[in-house]
């Protein structure tokens, strides 16, 4: 499955533009590279096995054996076993009953694990995205702030202005500087997890533009009823509650009898003692074993005892986790309505400071507005600037979030957009 979305992805990615890497690049080399989701993958496939393990229970098996015995004389021996369950008292419909329903819960811990590790990818590609944001709106700043800095010298030279002035933006610069080397190392840390989990250095990451995945529920109350029905971690825990009634059958199954058809067939043959040949023997037998328990001293029905309290165990197990993705879903959706409101706000936010700016540089200019106000204004921009940046990321995690919620964060959910 795994395989198959990555090649799905790399092929939507290559009939994308070249440049900028894109978020479905990112899933796309996570899905083909990390070792993660590779090591679910292979765990899973080796956990599928136990369903043809729990089948040849109920086959025909065939054995030979063969043997040499020496002494005062050789001799060789050849037997051929044969052995045909034909009735197993439910034995062996319960293990292929428990084995398939934990192959189901392996898959849903598949899809888990497959969430996670994109979750991470969106997070990583959001932090890239924030941090190289934050490093040019430093960068800007630093080169307004030098050029004021050199107006504010001749200023200072001409007497038009005086040396708080300058003090006061060659301050700001500094603040700024720190703020860019902040930037560089939030950008730096971005890029090593980045590399982690995608397994790709990141250059350029595209924005994702405004548009929510397709994949993200219009509302909470449909959100809601997709998590019941989609979310991994509760449908892990329904196919081992599953699994535990199975168990049940196979306990109960211990006291039922158990009728296998036998067969035997072989010859032996070789030298006697003195170098005389000893006369071959065939030998062949066919024949049914029944077995039927008597007395297990109370083994039996405490297995069985034990096994229904285990289903008891789970059903409570899958009411929890039903809960819990309730509480998850409420919880991503709450987040995400949030960190739609604040980037609404500021882009409001961040055009008023830009207009804001405007006029104070004007006023300034004239005398108006003095060198605390410009500084003001201008770092009211750049603080609306940062917030719009920190909005959209938190938006593309709380998006990741909410899809993961409801069992929907996969490789494909950022295929398509609204």
């Amino acid at each position: 499955m795994i395989r198959l979305a990555a090649l799905a992805l790399m092929a939507a990615c290559l009939a994308a533009p070249a440049g900028a890497q894109t978020l479905a690049q990112a899933i796309a080399d996570a899905y083909a590279t990390n070792p993660e989701l590779a090591e679910a993958a292979a765990r899973q496939e080796a956990l599928a096995e136990t369903t043809e393990q729990a089948r040849a229970a109920g086959r025909p098996t065939v054995a030979l054996d063969a043997g040499l015995q020496a002494g005062t004389g050789e001799r060789g021996d050849l037997t051929v076993t044969g052995r045909l369950p034909l009735w197993t008292g439910g034995r062996v419909s319960a293990a292929i009953r428990t084995a398939e329903a934990e192959v189901d819960a392996g898959q849903e811990r598949l899809r888990e694990r497959e969430a996670a590790v994109l979750e991470a990818v969106v997070a990583a590609y959001a932090d890239i995205l924030f941090a190289q944001e934050a490093e040019r709106i430093a960068r800007i700043g630093i080169e307004r702030l030098d050029r004021q800095v050199e107006e504010a010298q001749v200023r200072f030279d001409s007497g038009q202005a005086t040396l708080t002035d300058v003090a006061q933006l060659e301050a700001q610069r500094a603040g700024v500087a720190g703020n860019l080397a902040d930037a560089q190392a939030a950008l730096g840390r971005a890029r090593a997890d980045y590399l982690a989990v995608v397994g790709r250095a990141a250059t350029v990451l595209e924005e994702p533009g405004t548009a929510s995945p397709r994949a993200v529920p219009p509302d909470l109350a449909t959100a809601r009823a997709i998590a019941e029905e989609g979310s991994p971690r509760l449908l892990e825990r329904a196919a081992l509650a599953d699994a535990a009634q199975a168990r049940i059958g196979a306990a109960r199954a211990e006291r039922a009898p158990n009728l296998d058809l036998q067969a035997l067939g072989g010859q032996s043959s070789g030298l006697g003692g003195g170098g005389f040949a000893a006369p071959s023997e065939r030998f062949g037998t066919v024949g049914v074993a029944l077995r039927i328990p008597l007395g297990t001293g109370g083994l039996v029905p405490s297995r069985i005892r034990e096994a229904q309290a285990n289903a008891r165990a789970e059903d409570l197990a899958v009411d929890a986790a039903r809960r819990e993705a309730i509480r998850a879903t409420d919880s991503a959706w709450a987040s995400l309505g949030g960190a739609r409101q604040r980037l609404a706000a500021g882009r409001q936010a961040l055009q008023s400071a830009e207009i804001a700016l405007s006029g104070v540089r004007a006023e300034y200019e004239l005398g108006i507005r003095d060198t605390l106000d410009l500084l003001f204004a201008e770092q009211s921009l750049r603080a609306a600037e940062l917030d719009v940046a920190r909005s959209r990321s938190d938006v593309m995690l709380a998006e990741a979030r909410l899809l993961r919620a409801v069992g929907r964060l996969t490789g494909r959910a950022y295929g398509d957009r609204d």
